[in-house]
């Protein structure tokens, strides 16, 4: 069977962080209920659609998906487990941010099928949790995690983030030790992204906090890197790290950009060469499934990839808006970026198999500019990215747009 991720999107928070602009909403619990059994709808919906597809990965993502009461989150499993052909073998994930974890509900998940726990920590200092905007301690994230591992969790993923206003290197320098100490065997670690519409970025508008100097957030970066490689993790993605066998087998299939459906408010999909996302709003997601209508939201058709190039493209979906069809050109030019965000970067076998077309020939140019500036290495087995490549990566995806 064709195989295909899916993603699922939970868009509830205690309260929003200040950095997050993701399609998350505080204040809002009391459409849990009621947006529970809508995507248990959507994913009825999709029963057909995926009947030649097997699951290969399932990732709850929000928002905090563990704001949830256990017993939603298993009638969701339930309802995918009944209405899809998933792998007997399927990495299935869910972010989880201290605080909002207890034993039960970690045994829970791991009831319902859930294998892997993507915990939402961000710094190991609580003062800098505070100046985030998050809920929990350090203290409660170290107890949330003896009770994972208690029920069984070994798959688990830490989100870390570095480049903070006035972070020092040695107190980053201090949180990597932490970690590694805590045998945490996958890691990811992002610098500050000033988005806009976020508290972060109109504090800094009005001048109450300014980002750190470039070169120390690229101090604190290569830091990481070597920090980590030294403790036995493999830097497989420009912010991830893993120890061998956990790596993240769903994020891998949005870097290969294979098919995935989403589903929830404001999900998005890139499925039979199409890209689409829900209505964002938990309210108008409701409505319209509610009505046995689809979801999806109604926008402009248009054709080619708008996927700009910017700075933070950790997220396609944060990207990519209003596209319809997807050309053989874009999907090309989409799978070289993507595939680049990977330290293996592309391999030309796999790439030509694909496409018919090795992507030496198509980006002839492009590649031998790109060596010429020490950005990328390249010979008839793969195209990679060097370190200085690396720091710069966002110049090299834009050669590919």
């Amino acid at each position: 069977m064709k195989q295909i991720a899916l993603y699922i999107h939970i868009p509830f928070c205690e309260s929003k962080c200040y950095y997050c602009d993701f399609n998350s909403f505080a204040g809002k619990n009391e459409l849990i209920e009621t947006y529970t059994n809508a995507l248990i709808k959507e994913i009825n919906h999709y029963r057909e659609k995926l009947s030649e597809y097997q699951i290969s990965t399932v990732f709850f993502g929000g928002g905090t998906p563990s704001i949830l009461a256990s017993n939603h989150i298993s009638l969701i499993m339930e309802s995918i487990t009944s209405n899809f052909s998933v792998s007997k073998n399927a990495e299935i994930s869910i972010e989880a941010n201290p605080g909002t974890l207890n034993k039960l509900k970690l045994q829970s998940y791991r009831d319902s099928g859930i294998n892997r726990l993507s915990m939402g920590l961000q710094s190991c200092n609580n003062a800098y949790l505070k100046e985030l905007g998050r809920i929990h301690t350090y203290k409660e994230f170290i107890s949330n995690l003896e009770d994972a591992r208690k029920v069984g969790f070994k798959n688990i993923n830490v989100d870390l983030m570095f480049a903070l206003p006035n972070m020092k290197i040695k107190e980053w320098e201090k949180c990597l030790i932490e970690i590694n100490d805590l045998e945490i065997p996958h890691i990811s670690a992002y610098s500050l992204i000033w988005e806009d519409g976020t508290k972060f970025q109109q504090l800094k508008y009005d001048g109450y906090i300014k980002p750190i100097d470039e070169d120390l957030e690229l101090e604190m970066y290569h830091l990481t890197i070597e920090f980590l490689k030294n403790k036995g993790y493999s830097h497989y993605e420009i912010s991830n790290y893993a120890k061998k066998g956990y790596q993240c087998k769903h994020n891998i299939t949005y870097w290969k950009n294979q098919n995935y459906v989403g589903l929830g408010a404001g999900a998005h999909s890139y499925y039979e060469n199409k890209r689409f996302n829900n209505a964002n709003k938990i309210q108008d997601y409701i409505a319209l499934t509610n009505k046995g209508n689809s979801p999806v939201k109604n926008t402009m058709p248009q054709t080619g990839t708008v996927l700009a190039c910017r700075k933070n493209t950790d997220s396609l979906a944060a990207a990519v808006e209003n596209v319809i069809s997807i050309s053989r050109a874009d999907e090309i030019s989409e799978t070289m970026f993507l595939g680049l965000r990977m330290t293996k970067g592309i391999l030309v076998e796999e790439f030509a198999k694909r496409f018919n077309e090795s992507p030496l020939a198509i980006y002839k140019n492009e590649l031998e500019k790109l060596r010429e500036q020490k950005l990328i290495l390249f010979d008839d087995k793969s195209i990679k990215l060097t370190q200085k490549g690396i720091d710069l990566s966002n110049i090299v995806f834009c050669e590919f747009v």
